[in-house]
């Protein structure tokens, strides 16, 4: 109050009157204290420190319309829609909640504990904080209230049963007149040891900072706990003021000094508006002249609501950081320090803001960035915790209580080498268990347990009724053949799964019977069709290519038509007559005999599978075929099979036939959908691998597999023990563990091949070929085309010249057997070339050649006479 009204700069001369009224924590003597100071009409008030107070005066503000400014009042529920006349210039808790939340999630915790002082202050803030953890899938597993003002005897009543508790995460909101009496006493009993954590609110960092200096005995009580403090940027104006000041400086003294100035600039614009002060009684209270206490004497402050306008829409910087209010009429910006009370005091590990969540970068020089508050983003220098240790704490162990954990097994009625119920203790026996059991043993703590069994022993168990019993809290676990399904991870934790399973169709077969067109198997009708084609192709492609050089490939039409056809389909057998001279018909030869290779080596191999195994058959071809034959459908009873048929597939109810064990299974499918069987049985894969093997392998699966999934443990939600078993089930497996639990319980002796063979799957399509036949045409394309360029160009120099035309043409004549020369170029002259013999082109183009030269030697011959005969 002194630094504003020595400012000249601002009021105009006016100065500030501080009326104080101490309500020593008591709300009634607040409250009273209030309804004194606005008899000397006031037209603003500061304070009060307590947010269980600050309700009650908030409801005189409202009447008399006198802004509240309150830099201690946290309690997130003081709201502008219950209080217009209440603004909060400290920082709300429901950040610091959000705040706590992050830090919680960053550390991998799920559940924690909350200790917190039963008021307005406590509940309220608690109830932020399990809004903010469960939308971090956390939650609060224990509320332990203590009442204000309490001694250590209550307060270690307390811990005890906390301690008692699974959690090891401990988050204490009290005030701080009771706050370090609860780490004491937690030290007295040894809870502020090696795997515990303690995260106090901004209570803690306020009354060290009070305390300055701090001694000795106080630190060594609070070594490894994690605090959050109000973040207030380091400037010239803090460190003068902190300088000033005589006793312990806190972040709530920034906050009080800047509502100070907070409200002076705002009486400054307010006068500056030509604004005056005026005030009125209020027409309620003059009603209660009568009463002894007098109301009447109070007074409304006229311009209350302009004044409260104008605080709202400043903006400006002050000692505690920006000061503006959003909508909600919430500070902006809110940030916390994250402090870590190691050695001789704390040390920052880091900051939160609403902005970027936590950082180790001050939070004003992120603000200029996108929000970025992504779980990949958030980081925090180290920390040590209580006992010094560096390894952040698991947050949890087994409750102190001497309560086992409660373990659900079905008591199954088939298939019991997977889980059973055994004489001998545990009570229980089969692969699950032991797998459950194994993996246990792989944890770094011990896990007590009871094993109970759920279900009469006369049928098996319904696993949705089991699931139920988890959500109800009737048990801890579930263990056994448990499928994880989507609707069934809404209501509980699975863990990893432990083996693999799916639904399959399980239908009777019969050997296929014998065919006398079995020859014609291995391929499709398309991979036939383009592999004769292709033995027409290349057959007259090479016979195109040595037409002109090989005296095989030439005769009478009829001869040549014969030659195509028995050399391309010879080449099947590799047993061809003819042989190829011209470099290009070998060239395509070659290639097409390594097709050929391929092709006879594949129809070998898949006509010796066909006609040397067995081929079984089926009416029944897979889900799809079995949806469509209206017939009826075998399901282990018991299990989530009928569920998925109906809600998932949509067949009907009265399709689906509920089976007690393997016996039932054999006998359904023996006796068929007429004779009061199934024709078909819908189960996981575990079940079905038994089912085969003690059947004699009479049954196969057909089609594939049509949902995937795998089994699991159900643990409650939230159980941090579904995490270590789900790292601890890998390890199994990738030390080979579990295969050798698998060998120990499911070990047959006659196995047999899950899936029937399908006839149509086994034919060889054009699919597996095309590469093949694509490389022979390019082939043939390409020596086409040089052959055929060879020709034109023959062709070209083959064309008589000006002077000579009918005598050369006559030699092409003679040479090719016709009766006309080659005087002007045409397509039929093109082909007569084509069809001369190859040594009777070369022959022609050489006495071209020939000719040309001596008629060029005569001419020059002629040249020089008449040179000579010149006088």
């Amino acid at each position: 109050m002194d630094d504003v009204n020595a400012d000249q700069t601002i009021l105009n001369g006016t100065k500030l009157n501080i009326v104080f009224q101490d309500s020593n924590c008591s709300g009634f003597i607040g409250t009273m204290g209030a309804l004194q100071l606005m008899e000397t009409q006031v037209v603003a008030a500061i304070g009060p420190q307590s947010s269980g107070i600050a309700h009650m005066i908030s409801y005189v503000a409202n009447e008399l319309h006198v802004p509240l400014l309150s830099f201690a009042a946290t309690d997130p529920t003081l709201s502008s829609l219950q209080y217009p006349y209440f603004l909060r210039t400290t920082q709300s808790d429901y950040f610091q909640m959000y705040a706590v939340a992050d830090f919680i999630s960053y550390s991998g915790w799920k559940q924690v504990i909350a200790i917190y002082v039963d008021d307005e202050y406590g509940r309220n803030g608690i109830t932020i904080l399990s809004d903010a953890l469960a939308k971090k899938r956390s939650k609060i597993s224990y509320k332990a209230a203590i009442t204000p003002g309490a001694d250590s005897t209550s307060i270690e009543s307390l811990l005890v049963s906390v301690n008692l508790k699974a959690s090891r995460v401990y988050v204490v909101h009290v005030n701080p007149d009771s706050g370090l009496n609860v780490f004491s006493v937690a030290k007295s009993l040894g809870m502020m040891g090696n795997g515990y954590v303690w995260i106090a609110t901004d209570w803690l960092p306020t009354s060290l900072d009070s305390m300055e200096p701090v001694d000795s005995e106080t630190m060594d009580l609070l070594q490894g706990v994690v605090t959050f403090r109000h973040y207030t940027p380091e400037s010239s104006m803090k460190r003068e003021l902190k300088g000033r000041w005589k006793n312990g400086f806190n972040s709530y003294a920034l906050y009080a000094y800047d509502s100070i100035w907070l409200l002076a600039r705002a009486l400054d614009v307010f006068f500056k508006e030509h604004n005056t002060v005026t005030f009125s009684n209020d027409q309620n209270l003059t009603k209660t002249s009568d009463s002894s206490i007098q109301l009447s004497a109070l007074s409304v402050f006229n311009e209350g609501e302009k004044l409260l306008k104008i605080i709202l829409g400043m903006n400006y910087t002050g000692l505690t950081g920006r000061i503006q209010f959003d909508a909600e009429r919430n500070r902006v910006n809110p940030a916390y320090e994250v402090l870590n009370i190691a050695g001789t005091g704390p040390r920052r590990v880091g900051y939160w803001s609403n902005h970027s969540g936590l950082s180790v970068v001050t939070p004003e020089t992120l603000y200029s960035k996108p929000p970025n508050t992504s779980t990949a983003n958030q980081r925090l220098y180290g920390i040590i915790w209580p006992g010094e240790v560096t390894k952040p704490p698991r947050g949890w162990v087994f409750p102190n209580n001497g309560k086992p954990l409660k373990i659900a097994v079905p008591n199954r009625v088939s298939y019991k080498d997977y889980v059973s119920k055994d004489k001998n203790p545990p009570g229980v026996r089969g692969f699950c268990v032991d797998v459950f059991e194994a993996v246990l043993e792989l944890l770094p703590y011990p896990v007590p347990r009871n094993y109970i069994l759920y279900g009469d022993g006369k049928k098996n168990p319904s696993y949705d009724n089991l699931i139920n019993e988890v959500v109800a809290d009737n048990f801890d676990v579930a263990v056994g053949d448990i499928t994880i399904t989507t609707n069934r991870t809404r209501f509980v934790d699975f863990t990893q799964p432990f083996i693999e399973s799916g639904l399959v169709v399980v239908a009777p077969v019969k050997a296929a019977k014998s065919s006398p067109w079995s020859f014609l198997k291995p391929f499709t009708v398309e991979m036939w069709a383009v592999t004769g084609a292709f033995f027409l192709f290349v057959g007259a492609i090479v016979w195109i290519l040595e037409h002109r050089f090989n005296h095989e490939f030439r005769g009478p039409p009829r001869r040549q038509l014969i030659t195509v056809f028995w050399f391309s389909f010879s080449t099947m057998f590799f047993s061809h007559r003819e042989k190829t001279v011209s470099t290009l018909g070998r060239l395509v030869l070659i290639i097409w005999l390594f097709v050929v290779l391929i092709i006879n080596s594949s129809y070998t191999a898949s006509l010796t599978s066909i006609l040397t195994v067995q081929q079984l058959t089926s009416r029944i071809e897979g889900i799809d075929s079995l949806i469509q034959s209206k017939e009826p459908i075998g399901v282990q009873d018991g299990t989530f099979a009928r569920n998925y048929l109906v809600n998932e597939l949509n067949i009907s109810p009265h399709r689906i036939v509920p089976l007690r064990d393997e016996e039932h299974y054999l006998s359904a499918l023996q006796l068929g959908p007429k004779a009061g069987g199934v024709a078909a049985i819908v189960d996981e894969l575990p079940y079905i691998e038994v089912l085969l093997t003690n059947s004699n392998c009479k049954y196969r699966t057909v089609g594939q597999v049509f949902t995937r999934t795998g089994w699991g443990f159900a643990f409650q939600r939230d159980s941090p023990l579904a995490v270590d078993m789900s790292t601890a089930i890998l390890q199994l497996s990738e030390e080979g563990e579990r295969e050798k639990i698998h060998r120990k319980w499911l070990n047959y002796k006659h196995e047999c091949s899950m899936q029937i063979s399908n006839g149509e799957n086994s034919e060889l399509s054009l699919k597996s070929f095309w590469g093949l036949f694509l490389i022979c045409g390019v082939t043939c394309f390409v020596a086409l085309t040089i052959f055929f360029w060879r020709v034109f160009w023959q062709y070209q120099r083959l064309l008589p010249d000006s002077g000579d035309e009918e005598e050369r043409a006559c030699e092409v004549t003679e040479a090719s057997g016709s009766g006309r020369g080659l005087r002007t170029p045409s397509f039929k002259e093109l082909i007569k070339v084509v069809d001369t013999k190859e040594a009777e082109i070369k022959e022609m183009l050489k006495q071209k050649s020939s000719k040309k030269l001596k008629s060029s030697q005569s001419g020059a011959g002629s040249s020089h006479s008449q040179r000579s005969d010149i006088p």
